[in-house]
């Protein structure tokens, strides 16, 4: 749409981002991270609902631990061995990979990390119920970061929003 005139803007996450500035001659208007205090928001986190977690802890703590290293290896593999998997799933999944460029793009552009950035909720709800596409809710006790700090060995922050 955008390449045929049909879209002027678009606010997307990457790969999309690097894909419409790369593949389609989109210009980067604004920056996300520059809206966001440290510059990070979260784009995607790891749940699960608290009857899961208390119906298998066991389950939970080994969902954490594999996360823990996931992130880790985003944070430490070299860019070639991350584009590499990166295109193996999306060929395993999706039938096609992405450009070296896009993938390189993306990449520069996102921070990997098991911290949810519970400070940035407030914000995040607020912003949905000043665009309109979301109702004011309490959100106090969201959060319980006990499980994961115990895995990582760090006190990851609730920000007021829950247990840690």
């Amino acid at each position: 749409l955008f390449q045929d005139g049909k879209l002027d803007g678009a606010w997307l996450p990457e790969p999309w981002a690097s894909r419409l500035v790369l593949q389609a001659g989109g210009k980067v208007l604004v920056d996300e991270k520059d809206l966001w205090d440290k510059g990070q928001f979260p784009t995607t986190i790891l749940i699960v609902s608290k009857k899961f977690a208390a119906d298998h802890p066991q389950t939970v703590t080994a969902l954490l631990q594999g996360h823990e290293a996931s992130v880790n290896w985003l944070n430490t593999a070299s860019a070639a061995d991350k584009a590499a998997a990166i295109n193996a799933a999306l060929k395993a999944t999706a039938g096609s990979t992405l450009p070296a460029d896009v993938i390189d793009r993306s990449l520069k552009n996102i921070t990997f990390t098991v911290d949810p950035l519970a400070g940035t909720y407030k914000k995040l709800l607020q912003d949905g119920v000043d665009a309109g596409i979301t109702k004011p809710a309490d959100i106090n006790g969201i959060f319980d970061l006990r499980a994961l700090n115990s895995v990582t060995g760090q006190k990851t922050s609730a920000a007021g929003l829950g247990q840690e």
